[in-house]
């Protein structure tokens, strides 16, 4: 009943998030953006919500219950690399940049910095359909939370949580998925630390985790034990590097108010990002607690029922939910710009009134939600190597035009077209052999693609001076 009563009253509060979304919604950029007009601590802890969904609490944990305690390095790389660098090196330059030449979505950018229709359909072609690959692993995290602590068949926790998200974010647009990322990011750092003292209480402190896990075995305690070297360097680039080509996290930077808030930004998103590394820990714990589960991603969500009581339990939940709601929600509005701008209205020459967007921007976020539902009921594979799937491809293809057309005048739009070809086939054909020696697909991915788009730049023609002039607002 606990359970219930939080949830509800969880629930109840992001649908008047949603209605009140839709009060300030009157233009397009304003359901893509927010209108350039987010501070920064709504931005920074919305940010950490988005990155570190269900997948990281359901999937991380799961990682952290097979491979032990060497995945903590993986969070603390979401800290250093996917954070603090981040924004540090890209968010100025994005904020500046996106400003200037007035553009909404990241292949919007791509077309309009490089002068290539081409680069913004294709790009908005990986991200319509990898970012759903995304969704689907979030829905599962969720799922799984709901079935292990509610006794809610899968199939119902995955269908309540997604409706609900499509809800508001049709409805309320980027204003009401900013707004409860914003709740949603303090509720999960609250549970997850909660989750994480009560853990450590259960299994008998810090020494005790280490002394119990090398019982099972040594590899569960060292680095890189028992996952390797590829393996553990893989996934640390993929979900922390990888995020630089994240569109659901890079127009976070579109929408900030200034660049002068950035440094708050900045130290808010560092700081709030540090609790990556507890998932993992946590995990590595539940190995000691369940030795023999029938799945790693079951880990927390055990977990969570045996160390919690039911108040603590319902926060909890209310956090995990709130984890995949945040990025499910930003997701959503990605996917439903990239369908209308950049293919629909930018790629097919179909011009749109403001009244007519709004309208095809709320329903694309439904339709592309209800996509994700369907697939969701029977996904394959564990959480987290979903996620790492979706986001090798898409990094692969976004990581380095956006780092290379904030920072090189030089990059042409065909060395960019290359490196987005070369980098998601890669990936894709990577992932497809059963990734070779243990590395994943984003590795080659990125790799290529670096080279691609160096090369090719430095051999193709250049673009118009008059063209980079206006994008670097040069005398």
């Amino acid at each position: 009943m606990v359970y219930i009563v939080v949830l509800a009253v969880y629930l109840a509060v992001l649908i008047a998030v949603g209605f009140l979304g839709r009060r300030g919604t009157k233009t397009v950029e304003d359901f893509y953006i927010g209108g350039r007009n987010i501070g920064a601590w709504v931005t920074a802890i919305s940010f950490i919500a988005a990155y570190f969904s269900s997948v990281v609490i359901i999937g991380g944990g799961g990682f952290g219950y097979k491979y032990g305690m060497s995945t903590v390095w993986v969070g603390a790389s979401n800290v250093l690399l996917g954070c603090t660098l981040c924004w540090i090196i890209l968010g100025e330059r994005i904020r500046l940049f996106t400003r200037r030449l007035s553009t909404m979505t990241v292949p919007d950018f791509f077309g309009k910095r490089f002068s290539s229709k081409e680069a913004r359909v294709f790009s908005a072609f990986i991200i319509c359909i990898f970012m759903i690959v995304y969704n689907v692993s979030i829905l599962k995290g969720m799922g799984h939370i709901f079935e292990v602590l509610m006794g809610i068949p899968y199939l119902w926790g995955v269908l309540i949580s997604g409706l609900i998200i499509v809800f508001y974010v049709a409805v309320g647009g980027y204003l009401a998925v900013v707004w409860t990322g914003f709740i949603q990011g303090w509720i999960m750092l609250f549970g997850i630390a909660l989750l994480t003292i009560m853990t450590l209480k259960e299994v008998g402190g810090f020494a005790s985790v280490h002394s119990k896990l090398m019982t099972i075995d040594p590899g569960l305690v060292y680095t890189p034990g028992i996952w390797g070297w590829a393996g553990l360097v893989s996934y640390c680039l993929i979900v922390s590097f990888g995020v630089w080509g994240m569109p659901q996290l890079m127009v976070r930077f579109y929408s900030i108010k200034t660049t002068k808030v950035l440094k708050i930004g900045t130290v808010v998103a560092t700081i709030g990002g540090c609790m990556a590394i507890l998932p993992y820990f946590n995990g590595a714990c539940a190995r000691i607690l369940y030795p023999s589960l029938s799945s790693p991603d079951l880990a927390i969500p055990t977990l969570t029922k045996l160390v919690l009581s039911p108040l603590g339990g319902a926060i909890f939940l209310a956090g995990v939910v709130a984890a995949g709601m945040s990025t499910f929600s930003s997701v959503l509005i990605v996917i439903s710009s990239s369908v209308v701008r950049d293919i629909y209205e930018k790629g097919f020459g179909k011009a749109l009134s403001e009244s007519e967007g709004l309208k095809k921007g709320r329903l694309w976020s439904t339709i592309i939600g209800a996509i994700s539902l369907l697939v969701a009921i029977k996904p394959p594979a564990m959480v987290l190597v979903l996620c790492a799937f979706s986001w090798a491809v898409i990094a692969s293809t976004c990581l380095w035009p956006m780092l290379f057309g904030t920072y090189w005048k030089g990059t042409t739009r065909m060395g960019v077209l290359a490196s987005m070809i070369g980098g998601s086939v890669t990936a894709l054909l990577w992932v497809a052999f059963g990734n070779p020696f243990g590395i994943h697909g984003f590795i080659p991915g990125i790799l290529i693609g670096l080279i691609l788009i160096i090369v090719v730049s430095i051999f193709t023609q250049k673009l118009p001076e008059e063209h980079i002039r206006r994008v670097w607002e040069e005398e």
